[in-house]
């Protein structure tokens, strides 16, 4: 869920996810597997995120 939210927000900024594991300083294969649903990533990591995707972090983890 949270996956593929990051996933759609990234898409909207027309971005990679190389173009965002660059802006979190973090790798890409990180990035796929959070968006993959294979990593939980800690909250810090989501805030650093949101961020950088413009958006809350609220947003990223309420449930729809």
């Amino acid at each position: 869920m949270i996956g593929e939210k990051i996933a759609y927000l990234r898409h909207e900024k027309r971005w990679t996810q190389d173009d965002l594991a660059k802006a979190v300083r973090l790798s890409r294969g990180y990035i796929a597997a959070i968006e993959e649903g294979r990593i939980r990533p800690k909250i810090k990591t989501l805030a650093l995120i949101a961020k950088c995707l413009g958006v809350e972090l609220e947003l990223l983890i309420k449930e729809m």
